[in-house]
C-alpha cells in the first residue's frame, strides 16, 4: 500500500495511525524478527528520552559462537541495507560523548540496544518540539544506542529538508539535502563514534522500503514497515480513510 498524504487530516487521527503501527511493529519485532536474547517494548522510558519502541537485550543473552552473529540477524560486511544514500558522521568528540553517559536508562535493568521512532505532526510543529526531538536522537546516538526513524511528515520551516536533515546537521558539516521530489525520509542509524545513516528518501505514494535496525556494531534486522503499516492502516475509522483516499 502507498504511503498516503497524513498532511490532509488532523494530528489526532495520525496519533490513532502512529499508536496501531507501533503495536504492530512491536509484534513483528517479537514475532521472530529479533534474535534470541533481544526484545522490544513500547512506550518504555529509557531515562529522559520516551521512544515509540525499544530494543532491549536480555540481562543474559544469548552468546553467539565465535565469527557468528545473532540468527536472524544480517552482518553489514556481508550485506549492506538496500537504501538510496548512505553517509558516515564525523567523529563525536570524546568530552560530548562523557557527559551524556548516564542519559539513558531502563528501570528492568536490561540494557537498551535500539530505538523505533515514527514522527509525528507536533514533533516538528515549534522549534522547542523540533530540538527537543533532535536532542532526543542525538542523545541516543551518544550512548551506543541505534535509531530507526520513520518520517512521513511534510517538511516544514523548521525543518526544510526533514527530521534526518535537522538530526545530520548536528552530525556532519555536509549537510542533508532532502529530494524536491522526495521530501520525506525513512532513516536508519549505526551508532558509533562516527555514527552512520542508511537514508532512504520516499514521496507520498511510495512503497516503504523494509529498513535496517541495529541491534550491535554491523549487524540488523531488516524492520517490515510496509507490511505493518498495511496493517496499522486498516484500523484507521472509514472516516478518515474516505478522507484520504478521495483526495
Amino acid at each position: 500500500m502507498p504511503v498516503h498524504n497524513w498532511a490532509l487530516v488532523n494530528a489526532g487521527t495520525f496519533h490513532d495511525l502512529h499508536c496501531s503501527w507501533i503495536v504492530m511493529l512491536k509484534a513483528a519485532l517479537n514475532g521472530g524478527l529479533l534474535p534470541a536474547g533481544y526484545y522490544a517494548q513500547a512506550e518504555q522510558l529509557a531515562g529522559d528520552i520516551v521512544p515509540d519502541v525499544l530494543t532491549l537485550q536480555s540481562a543474559s543473552p544469548v552468546i553467539a559462537t565465535a565469527g557468528q552473529f545473532p540468527e536472524g540477524a544480517v552482518a553489514v560486511a556481508e550485506k549492506s541495507p538496500k537504501v538510496s544514500v548512505t553517509a558516515q558522521a564525523d567523529e563525536i568528540d570524546e568530552y560530548a560523548r562523557l557527559q551524556k553517559t548516564l542519559v539513558i536508562r531502563h528501570t528492568s535493568g536490561d540494557e537498551v540496544v535500539a530505538l523505533v521512532e515514527i514522527v509525528s505532526k507536533g514533533n516538528k510543529q515549534t522549534r522547542v518540539t523540533l530540538d527537543w526531538f533532535v536532542d532526543k536522537a542525538i542523545s541516543a546516538l551518544l550512548q551506543g544506542i541505534h535509531l530507526l526513524i520513520v518520517d512521513l511528515q511534510p517538511p516544514g520551516r523548521n525543518d526544510p529538508h526533514g527530521i534526518h536533515g535537522a538530526i545530520w546537521s548536528q552530525l556532519q558539516s555536509t549537510a542533508y539535502t532532502a529530494p524536491p521530489e522526495k521530501p520525506l525520509t525513512l532513516a536508519a542509524y549505526a551508532a558509533s563514534s562516527r555514527p552512520k545513516a542508511y537514508v532512504e528518501p520516499i514521496a507520498v505514494g511510495d512503497l516503504l522500503l523494509d529498513m535496517p535496525l541495529f541491534i550491535k556494531e554491523g549487524v540488523y534486522v531488516n524492520v517490515p514497515l510496509e507490511r505493518t503499516y498495511m496493517e496499522a492502516y486498516g484500523t484507521v475509522p472509514s472516516r478518515w480513510r474516505n478522507v484520504i483516499e478521495n483526495q
